[in-house]
Formats: structure tokens, C-alpha cells, sequence
């Protein structure tokens, strides 16, 4: 197949069994649209292992989730301003928002970088980057955009265009029965 042909995100073809509509894309799409969902699950994937170990990164080394310390309490005490400052004050270091958004960031991580479950991945990814977009308002360099936002759309984007049939393991994973018959799963 040439770099110039049409393909589905999944390579295959444009019309999938359960009859669904896919995306129709250039080859050399569907392999940016991959390096994007990588990308971006190295991200929510290393914030959650940063957050787990205290790496050193953004997370000191006293600051590790395994060691005991909130990986919610930091950030949403310190960086929250603006309509929702109270509502994120009264939820930092909460155990249970320290475990959803652990699991959040280890959920998202693994579905853009493996390319299953995709749109439930996607759909999660867009929430997490809404939320934080949400801690600290206005943007502190642009009254309404910043990285939170550049970052929803393009995981709404590899969501929609199912990236993870290319270069990952959503051909295989919509294969599966019980994911044919639920459609929303892919």
C-alpha cells in the first residue's frame, strides 16, 4: 500500500463486520494518529508512575504515592484558583480522589498505549484533562486555552479516529466477541 492510498485508522478496510462506520484515512495518518496516542499514553502513564514512586520529575522522592503521601493533595491545595478553587480545597489528599485519579492516569495510559479500548480511554482522557484544565482558572497564558485542552482534543481525536488500530492492538482487541457485540467498547 502506497503512502498516498486511503485506509481505514485500522488499515483494513472501511467497513467493519458489525457493519460501523470507520474512519477513512491516509496511511501516513493513521501512523501520526499512532505516534499521537503513544505519546500521549507515555504521558498519563509516566505521571501515574511518577506519582507512584516519586521519580523525581514532577513527584520528589518523599512525595511517593507507595510511600504513603497523596498524589492529589500537593497539586489541588496549592495550584487550585479561580469558580471551582473551594470545591478542589475540599477534595486534595481525599483517598478516594488520590485512588481515581491514579487509577485514571494508569487506565488512560494503558489504553493509548496499547490502543484497546480506545474510546473508553479517550472518553476518560478528555474527562482527566477537563478536570485538571478546570484546577486552576483562567489559564494563567491564555484566558481559555492552555496545554489541558490541546491535550482533550487530541485524545478525542485518537479516540474518534480509533489510533489504536494502527501500530497497536485495537484490530485485534474489536475482534473479540463480546467487544463486537458492544461497540462502545472498541
Amino acid at each position: 500500500m502506497t503512502g498516498s492510498e486511503t485506509t481505514s485508522a485500522g488499515g483494513a478496510h472501511a467497513l467493519p463486520s458489525s457493519g460501523e462506520a470507520q474512519p477513512v484515512v491516509s496511511l501516513p495518518v493513521a501512523r501520526a494518529l499512532a505516534l499521537l496516542r503513544i505519546v500521549l499514553g507515555f504521558t498519563f502513564l509516566w505521571a501515574f508512575l511518577d506519582k507512584l514512586f516519586g521519580l523525581t520529575y514532577s513527584t520528589p522522592k518523599d512525595a511517593a504515592w507507595i510511600d504513603g503521601a497523596s498524589p492529589t493533595d500537593g497539586y489541588l491545595s496549592n495550584a487550585a484558583k479561580g469558580p471551582f478553587e473551594s470545591f478542589y480545597h475540599s477534595i486534595a489528599g481525599q483517598w478516594w480522589a488520590d485512588w481515581l485519579f491514579m487509577l485514571g492516569l494508569l487506565g488512560i495510559g494503558v489504553s493509548l498505549l496499547l490502543g484497546v479500548a480506545i474510546r473508553i480511554g479517550a472518553v476518560c482522557g478528555c474527562l482527566m484533562y477537563f478536570l485538571m484544565w478546570t484546577v486552576a482558572l483562567p489559564p494563567e497564558t491564555n484566558p481559555v486555552v492552555d496545554d489541558h485542552i490541546i491535550g482533550l482534543l487530541a485524545v478525542a481525536v485518537c479516540g474518534l479516529a480509533l489510533a489504536g488500530d494502527t501500530w497497536g492492538l485495537g484490530r485485534m482487541w474489536g475482534a473479540l466477541g463480546f467487544v463486537k457485540a458492544n461497540p462502545w467498547l472498541r
